[in-house]
């Protein structure tokens, strides 16, 4: 059994809300105009918002594609972390970030719902932190499959969705949470 992070603070964190991994995502006005919501009530109750951006081969650092997406401005101050894996936790200074900033509860949103998004989740509660998932704050792209079968990227969120509200790991609290709904107290 994991220990946990000490602290009873929360951070919301902004995973690869990027220009080229929104591209060709679901929805992705309505999802960053959400994301930016759930950024203002971070930011008016005082709480950390931490940016995490992807880069690798096809996503290529400080290039166009890289950059957030117009909707989303990180705030002077604001922590930005890069990344080369799907969990944010991956070879990077998240957690440590975290443990300065005494921070026990994540709040997340961002993309890909079924990749960065899932593994960060997962990454997050198997290190002892408390989670919420801004339900109507992450995107993904559909799935097709060689053989003709799609996944619906609505499905794919929806899905992850379910797996965050229901996931039970021992003295760690998960949830789903509208942007209009969120509340940062722990």
């Amino acid at each position: 059994m994991t220990k946990g992070p000490k602290g009873g603070n929360a951070a919301l964190v902004v995973v690869d809300m990027q220009v080229g991994v929104l591209v060709n995502a679901w929805d992705t006005t309505r999802i960053a105009n959400n994301v930016a919501l759930a950024v203002s009530r971070a930011r008016a109750e005082g709480v950390p918002v931490i940016w995490v951006q992807h880069s690798d081969e096809e996503l290529q650092q400080n290039s166009t594609l890289w950059q957030l997406v117009p909707e989303l401005e990180p705030a002077e101050g604001e922590a930005r972390v890069n990344k080369h894996f799907n969990s944010s936790f991956e070879q990077t200074e998240l957690e440590a970030l975290l443990n300065g900033l005494g921070v026990s509860h994540l709040v997340m949103a961002g993309a890909a719902s079924n990749w960065c998004i899932r593994a960060t989740a997962h990454a997050a509660l198997e290190r002892g932190y408390d989670l919420t998932l801004v339900s109507d704050g992450h995107t993904t792209e559909s799935i097709e499959f060689e053989d003709g079968t799609v996944i619906e990227a609505a499905t794919i969120i929806k899905e992850l969705n379910v797996a965050m509200h229901w996931l039970e790991y021992s003295k760690r609290r998960n949830t789903t949470v509208t942007a209009q709904a969120l509340a940062f107290n722990v």
